[in-house]
């Protein structure tokens, strides 16, 4: 079937293009524009604004975790709302099918969920299985597990920490690294509530950034197209910044992404408050051109706060809304949920806000600052059009800011900047540098051969809108969704790096958790079977 999207503004940065024109799709791809056409169908975008699908690099969205927030918190899963007919569930707060049904309608093809606990892995991807309209990917959590730890404290060769490594991917099926606090869980388990990147973890004589430098390392050496996925220790804060920049120099030039920067953007005060570093982060940034970061921007409301880092979760959590709190230390990571409202006559809050919008607008490159809410933990994902609008448009953001608590006049710079982020800067930041980012070649621009997932939103004034519901979106070249609304199911694909095991390391494995838990390898796979009929999985391939 060919498809004529007729007369919309193009706006794809990745090949310069940002015109009035035509895109044509065909048999799920875009392709040039036929020599003699005979569109089967034309869809009239005058006065809209075509775009690749939308890409979230860093959004919790299935996992044991977000399955326990379920029930610590089940009064936020309620809903009034009727569901539509093609996915009956899709008005239940958090559920899968809600979560596939709000990306779509914002324009959002592709999402990866960044904390895939290999212990987890098989809960974890049969909850990615069951998202509609969108593909999804997750990262695998290294660095605070028995072995790998073992492994360096042995002085193990390089060799064996990749096989490590890559044995890890292929096993749980992840699209990349991701390091949660290296070492910062184990040492909470020895009675530790602050942990940095010198400090030397109990019985294993290590430091979070010797554990940090291997997994650097490996992820280079293994050809993973996404650059190792990092979340520092001491997250939250004051003197976080610290923390971020110093890690950002430790990378010593190899490529790396940090998490949620906003939760470390912070500059500690005398009194032990603490006031932006955004500025500082942006700076550091501009000096190491090997690093990216998303931002894991705080919007008011409730939430539920989640995450592997268990030590930040157990310190974080009297300041629960409402009062109640689970930790779970498990074998590796673990996790903890901590429920959370940011509100904006709350200095911290707002304080939280202001920085999350300095770090979009003091950008060196946008395609090296991508947004998120780290969701839930900032706040939901469905946040996205409001702050694309706060940063699109100086007059908003001043109105939005003088609603709110003061303190940002004299703990940030939000007030004094006047930069408005361009449509070509809202697709870099949401489409083509994600894309980039993940390695994803086939999507996040608008060129022949691209995987066709595209979305049209009606351009008005009112950025909020024009972004919360998109005028039409296909994926894979199929509508998925029409005037904001779903009409018409799709199944995404989870997709997963493809990459080599070594038979030795596989067996050495087998045996350790055999001797350790009493099952070996098999039971940490996630076997095809699990999945009945359904093929849920793409692969990706690796640079090397």
């Amino acid at each position: 079937m060919l498809t004529r999207i007729k007369g919309g503004r193009i706006v794809d940065p990745v090949h310069g293009r940002d015109a009035v024109g035509d895109l044509w799709i065909e048999d799920g791809h875009v392709v040039e524009p036929p020599a003699d056409p005979k569109p089967d169908e034309i869809i009239d975008a005058n006065g809209c604004v075509v775009m690749a699908g939308g890409i979230d690099v860093h959004s919790h969205i299935a996992s044991g975790n977000v399955i326990l927030s379920r029930l610590l918190l089940p009064e936020y899963a309620v809903a009034e709302a009727p569901s539509p007919d093609l996915y009956p569930f899709a008005a239940i707060r958090r559920s899968a099918a809600e979560v596939g049904c709000s990306y779509a309608c914002m324009g959002y093809t592709t999402v990866i969920e960044p904390a895939l606990a290999p212990v987890q892995a098989l809960t974890t991807h049969l909850e990615l299985a069951d998202i509609p309209l969108i593909d999804r990917g997750a990262l695998s959590v290294l660095g605070n597990d028995d072995l790998l730890l073992s492994l360096l404290r042995e002085r193990e060769s390089p060799q064996a920490i990749n096989d490590l490594v890559a044995l890890t991917l292929a096993t749980s099926r992840g699209l990349g690294v991701k390091v949660i606090n290296a070492g910062g869980a184990v040492a909470f388990k020895e009675g530790a509530t602050k942990f940095d990147l010198d400090d030397e973890v109990p019985s294993y004589g290590l430091t979070s950034r010797r554990i940090l430098t291997a997994l650097l390392n490996a992820v280079e050496s293994l050809g993973v197209p996404h650059p190792l996925h990092v979340h520092c220790s001491n997250l939250g804060i004051p003197g976080a910044d610290k923390t971020l920049v110093e890690t950002m120099a430790a990378s010593e030039g190899r490529r790396i992404h940090f998490a949620h920067a906003q939760f470390y953007s912070y500059a500690e005060t005398e009194g032990g408050g603490f006031t932006s570093a955004a500025a500082r982060v942006c700076d550091a940034l501009a000096r190491h051109p090997n690093a990216t970061l998303d931002v894991g921007h705080v919007v008011f409301g409730p939430t539920c706060t989640l995450s592997l880092d268990i030590l930040r979760q157990f310190v974080g959590r009297k300041g629960a809304d409402p009062r109640k709190w689970t930790v779970v230390a498990g074998d590796a990571e673990g996790g903890g949920l901590v429920p959370f409202v940011y509100r904006h006559r709350r200095g911290t809050s707002a304080l939280q806000f202001a920085i999350g919008l300095e770090l979009m607008l003091l950008s060196p490159d946008p395609w090296r600052v991508l947004l998120t809410t780290d969701h839930p933990n900032g706040g939901p994902f469905t946040a996205y059009p409001r702050l694309l609008h706060l940063m699109m448009d100086k007059e908003e953001r001043d109105r939005e800011l003088s609603r709110i608590h003061p303190v940002i006049r004299d703990h940030s710079s939000i007030m004094t900047i006047d930069r408005e982020l361009t449509m070509q800067e809202v697709a870099i930041i949401t489409r083509a540098a994600p894309a980039r980012l993940l390695g994803l070649k086939d999507r996040g621009h608008l060129g022949a051969g691209a995987r066709a997932d595209v979305a049209v939103y009606r351009d008005i004034p009112d950025r909020t809108a024009m972004f919360s519901a998109a005028e039409a979106v296909w994926k894979a070249g199929k509508l998925i969704v029409r005037e904001g609304e779903v009409v018409d199911r799709a199944d995404g694909k989870t997709l997963s790096l493809g990459i080599d095991v070594d038979e030795g390391m596989a067996r050495r494995v087998d045996a350790y958790l055999h001797d350790r838990f009493g099952a070996g390898l098999e039971s940490f796979n996630v076997p095809a079977d699990a999945f009945r009929d359904r093929d849920p999985f793409r692969m990706e391939a690796c640079l090397n």
